[in-house]
C-alpha cells in the first residue's frame, strides 16, 4: 500500500480541531487517559509540538536524553493558559507543520536520518507517521475514551502509517525490554491496515523487524490492527 502520510496527519488534525471546538470547559478539565495530563494538557502538548517545528525546541528535542521530561516541561509552560489559547496555537501551527510535511515525503529529505533523543534515529519520511501516530493515541484513546466521545473508525491508510510508527521505533525504543528474543516470532495485525511482520534478534545488534511472516518463526502473536497502538504502548495489557 502507498502511504499519504501526510494526508493521514491532516485528517487526524482536523478530527482533533472538529472535538475541540465542541468542548465545554469542564470538558477541557477532563482527567485524560494520559497519565497526569487534562484533556487541555494533551491539546497543549500536541500544540507544542507542532509550534517547536519553527523555534529551537526541534533541536532541543533531538539532542534530549528524555523525551517524556520534555512533554512534561512543555505541558507545565502552558498550564496557565486559558483552552481558547491552547486551541489557537495548535491550529495555527498545526497548518505551517502541513505546508511542509509534503517537502518531507521527497528525495532527498525523506531518507535522511534525524536523531529524536532518547528514542532514536528515523528517517525524515517517517515525522509525519510520527506525528500521525502522537494524533491517533491522544486523540481516540486519551482524549475521546475519558470523555465518552464516538469517532469514527480510522481508514485502512491511517492504521498502516500509525502501525508504520510503531513497528519503526519498535528496535529502538524498545530493543532493551525484548532483548529476550532469542528466535523469530511472527506478529499478525488483522482488520483495514493490518499485516505480517516478523520480529527477531538481530545477531549483535538488537531487533530487527521485517515484513512479511517468516516460516521460521517461533511462535505467532495475532490482533486487532486497531488495538495495536493501545497495548503496543502499554496503555492497556496486551493479555
Amino acid at each position: 500500500m502507498s502511504l499519504d502520510r501526510a494526508r493521514v496527519l491532516r485528517d487526524e488534525r482536523g478530527a482533533v480541531l472538529d472535538l475541540c471546538r465542541t468542548l465545554t470547559p469542564a470538558e477541557w478539565a477532563t482527567a485524560s487517559d494520559c497519565a497526569g495530563w487534562s484533556v487541555q494538557d494533551v491539546v497543549a502538548h500536541m500544540g507544542a509540538a507542532f509550534h517547536g517545528f519553527f523555534t529551537p525546541w526541534l533541536l532541543r528535542v533531538m539532542r534530549t536524553s528524555s523525551i517524556e521530561r520534555s512533554n512534561d516541561g512543555d505541558v507545565e509552560s502552558r498550564r496557565g493558559r486559558e483552552p481558547a489559547r491552547v486551541l489557537r496555537e495548535y491550529e495555527a501551527w498545526g497548518g505551517r507543520v502541513l505546508g511542509i510535511m509534503p517537502l518531507t515525503q521527497r528525495p532527498p529529505l525523506r531518507g535522511l536520518r534525524l536523531p529524536l533523543g532518547d528514542i532514536g534515529r528515523y528517517p525524515m519520511g517517517l515525522l509525519a507517521s510520527a506525528l500521525a501516530f502522537d494524533h491517533h493515541v491522544h486523540l481516540r484513546h486519551d482524549i475521546a475514551v475519558p470523555l465518552g466521545r464516538t469517532l469514527p473508525a480510522p481508514s485502512a491508510e491511517h492504521m498502516a502509517v500509525v502501525t508504520e510508527w510503531l513497528l519503526a521505533g519498535l528496535p529502538q525504543m524498545c530493543g532493551v525490554a525484548l532483548r529476550w528474543i532469542d528466535r523469530p516470532l511472527a506478529l499478525v495485525l488483522t482488520g483495514p491496515g493490518g499485516g505480517a511482520w516478523t520480529v527477531g534478534p538481530l545477531a549483535g545488534k538488537g531487533l530487527q523487524v521485517q515484513e512479511g511472516r517468516s516460516p521460521a518463526a517461533a511462535a505467532t502473536i495475532t490482533g486487532a490492527v486497531a488495538d495495536f497502538p493501545i497495548w503496543g504502548t502499554t496503555r492497556r495489557p496486551w493479555r
